[in-house]
C-alpha cells in the first residue's frame, strides 16, 4: 500500500467543534494536472481554548527533495507544539518545513504531519496554502474527500486513525463499567481480539466479528470509524510462553490459512463494511521469538527452534498480510515487540531483515503493510524522562545498569521511532506508521518518581528515577503496580500513527495457576507470583499478580489496579 494520493481534492473532517470551512476553490472535475498540490487540514480534536489539528500535503507537481507548506490565521490561533515537520509562527502566517525524513515529495506523493494549538473566539480553518510557493487547492468536506489523510490507489488514508472515532468494544465496556470506577474508562476504544478459529462466529453466546464490524457502522454514524481487530492464531503460536500458547499445532499451517485468516478476510471484504477503516495487529508474539529464542541463546525454546526450522511463523504472517491486505480498507500493522525484546544491536538489526522475509513471502509485498505496533499487551514506559540513555554517572553509562542492560533504549517511544527507521532501511515504505499500545504502560501512582535516583551509583541513579517499576524489564504477565497509560489518541508524536489500547485493560495475560480449559491455553511460571524466573527474564521474581484467571477472561483486581496507577491519572 503506497502511501499516495490519487483523489483530486481532500476533504477536511472537523472533530469535536465547528471549526470554520476551507473554500473548494477548483471543479470537482479537474484532473489532477490542473491541480498542483492539495492540501487535508483536519481539526481532530477541540476545546474551550484549544485544539489539534492534523495535515496532509499532496504533491501533483514535479517531485521534490524538500518541501515548505505556508498559511495565515483568521483568528488569534497560535502553534505550541508539532510533530513531522518544523513548525514556526510569526503573527498569523505559519510556515511548515519538512523534516530530515520526509522531504522527499514525488509525484502525486504526501506528507502528513500534526501539531497542537492555543485559540480564543473562532478556530476558523485557513482558506489559502501555498507549497513552495504554490497555492494549493483545499476542499470544504462537501463530497469526494478521504476525510483525514492522503489516499493510495486503494483509498486508505495515510493514518487511518486521522479524523476517526475508534470503536468502542461494548462487551469490553460493560466489564469495565460494571467496576468500581470504570465508567471513567468504559467509554475509550479497545483491540478485538481473534485468537481462535471459534472467535470468528462469537464464543459461549459472545459477539463475533461480523457483531463488532455491525456494532461499529452503528457507532459510526456519518463519521469515519476505526475497528481494531488483533489477529492471533498461528501455528505453534508464542513459542517461548505457555500462557499464551494457541490452539493450532506447529505444523497446521494449512488450517491456519483455510479456517482462520480466509474466513476473517472473505467478512472484510464485505461491501457492507467498506466504509470502515479496519486496522489489524497482525500476530503478536511471534516473528521476533524466531530471533530472540532460538539456535544457540540461553533463551531458546525447543518450541521456537521448531518454528524457525519449518518456516511457519513467516508463512503465516505473510498469507494473512497478502489476504487481509487484498481488502482496501484493511490497515495492516505487523506486530514489533518492544523495546525490552528487541532494543539491543543483535535483535534490533536482524528482526527488522526477518519482518521484510515475512512480509514478501506468500504473495504479501511491503505495500500490505501499513505500519507497525509495538509494546502490545506489554507494559513498557512510554517515555522514561528522569534519565535518557546518554546519561553516564561517574564515568559508567547508563547502558551499563543493571535495568538497561547494555539496551540502546530506555523506552518505547524512542524504540518506536527508531524501529520505524530501521524498517525503512530494510524496504519498507517510508510513508509507515507505528503505533504503541499503552494500555497498561502508566506506571502512576504514589510509587511514580519525579526525579533520577542518586548518582552514588549508575544503578542507584537509574532505578530511583525510572517509571517502569517492574523487576526485569523481561517480566510480562499481569505485573503488580501497573497503571492505565496515556488514553488513545492520533499522531501524538513523530512518525506514530496513534496510541492505542490493543489489549484491553483489566482482561488477564495468563492464569496464576493451572486452569483446565478448552481454549488451548497452557500454565506459564511467568503468571506465578511465587516463580523465580528463568534467563529470559534474567532469573528474577515474575513480578505477576496473584489470584489471575486465564489469559483474556477478566481480572477485576488487575483493572482496578491499572485505575488507581493510570498516569495520567484518571478524574
Amino acid at each position: 500500500m503506497s502511501r499516495t494520493r490519487t483523489s483530486i481534492l481532500a476533504a477536511l473532517a472537523l472533530v469535536a467543534g465547528t471549526a470554520g470551512t476551507a473554500t473548494a476553490v477548483v471543479p470537482a472535475d479537474n484532473g489532477l494536472s490542473a491541480i498542483p498540490c492539495t492540501v487535508d487540514y483536519t481539526v481532530q480534536n477541540q476545546w474551550d481554548t484549544g485544539f489539534t489539528a492534523a495535515v496532509t500535503v499532496t504533491n501533483n507537481g514535479a517531485a521534490k527533495s524538500a518541501w515548505s507548506l505556508k498559511w495565515s490565521y483568521a483568528g488569534n490561533q497560535k502553534i505550541t507544539n508539532y510533530w513531522n515537520a518544523k513548525v514556526s509562527q510569526s503573527g498569523t502566517a505559519v510556515t511548515a518545513n519538512n523534516e530530515s525524513y520526509n522531504g522527499t515529495l514525488a509525484t502525486g506523493g504526501s506528507a502528513s504531519f500534526g501539531f497542537q494549538g492555543t485559540y480564543s473566539g473562532t478556530n476558523a480553518v485557513p482558506g489559502t496554502f501555498t507549497l513552495d510557493g504554490v497555492t494549493c487547492n483545499v476542499d470544504d468536506g462537501s463530497g469526494g474527500g478521504d476525510g483525514g489523510g492522503g489516499t493510495d490507489p486503494s483509498g486508505r488514508v495515510d493514518n487511518p486513525y486521522a479524523g476517526a472515532k475508534v470503536y468502542v468494544n461494548p462487551e469490553w465496556s460493560a466489564h469495565a463499567a460494571a467496576e468500581p470506577g470504570g465508567s471513567r474508562v468504559s467509554n475509550q476504544p479497545t483491540g478485538v481480539w481473534l485468537d481462535r478459529i471459534a472467535a470468528i462466529n462469537g464464543v459461549n453466546g459472545g459477539m463475533g466479528l461480523r457483531d463488532h464490524l455491525d456494532a461499529a457502522l452503528a457507532q459510526k454514524g456519518s463519521n469515519e470509524e476505526v475497528v481494531q481487530l488483533v489477529i492471533y492464531d498461528l501455528p505453534g503460536r508464542d513459542c517461548s510462553a505457555l500462557a499464551s500458547n494457541g490452539e493450532l499445532g506447529p505444523t497446521e499451517i494449512d488450517k491456519y490459512k483455510t479456517q482462520f485468516i480466509d474466513p476473517i478476510a472473505a467478512i472484510l471484504a464485505d461491501p457492507k463494511y467498506s466504509s470502515l477503516r479496519i486496522v489489524t495487529t497482525v500476530e503478536i508474539d511471534s516473528l521476533p521469538n524466531l530471533v530472540t529464542n532460538t539456535g544457540s541463546r540461553a533463551t531458546a525454546t525447543p518450541n521456537c527452534d521448531t518454528m524457525l526450522a519449518n518456516g511457519n511463523y513467516v508463512k503465516g504472517v505473510g498469507y494473512a498480510l497478502a489476504k487481509l491486505g487484498a481488502v482496501p480498507n484493511v490497515y495492516n500493522y505487523l506486530d514489533a515487540g518492544h523495546h525490552g525484546w528487541l532494543g539491543w544491536d543483535d535483535n534490533f538489526g536482524p528482526t527488522a531483515t526477518l519482518f521484510k522475509q515475512a512480509a514478501t513471502s506468500e504473495g504479501a509485498t511491503v505495500d500490505d503493510v501499513h505500519g507497525f505496533i509495538t509494546n502490545t499487551a506489554n507494559y513498557s514506559a512510554l517515555k522514561e524522562n528522569n534519565f535518557t540513555i546518554n546519561d553516564s554517572v561517574n564515568g559508567t553509562s547508563v547502558r551499563q545498569s543493571k535495568w538497561v542492560d547494555w539496551n540502546r533504549y530506555v523506552d518505547e517511544l524512542s524504540y518506536a521511532q527508531a524501529f520505524r527507521n530501521q524498517l525503512v532501511s530494510v524496504g519498507f515504505n517510508s510513508g509507515i506508521g507505528m503505533l504503541i499500545d499503552t494500555s497498561r504502560n502508566g506506571w502512576g501512582g504514589t510509587a511514580r518518581p519525579t526525579a533520577a535516583g542518586p548518582k552514588t551509583s549508575v544503578d542507584a541513579y537509574v532505578d530511583g528515577g525510572r517509571y517502569d517499576r517492574r523487576i526485569h524489564v523481561g517480566n510480562w504477565c499481569n505485573q503488580a503496580g501497573a497503571g492505565l497509560g496515556e488514553r488513545p489518541q492520533a499522531s501524538p508524536a513523530a512518525g506514530i500513527d496513534a496510541y492505542v489500547w490493543m489489549k484491553p485493560p483489566g482482561e488477564s495475560d495468563g492464569s496464576s495457576s493451572a486452569i483446565a480449559n478448552d481454549e488451548g491455553k497452557g500454565f506459564d511460571r511467568m503468571c506465578d507470583p511465587t516463580y523465580t524466573g528463568n534467563a529470559r527474564n534474567g532469573n528474577s521474581m515474575s513480578g505477576a499478580l496473584p489470584n489471575a484467571p486465564l489469559s483474556g477472561h477478566w481480572f477485576s483486581a488487575q483493572f482496578q489496579q491499572l485505575m488507581q496507577n493510570a498516569y495520567p491519572p484518571l478524574p
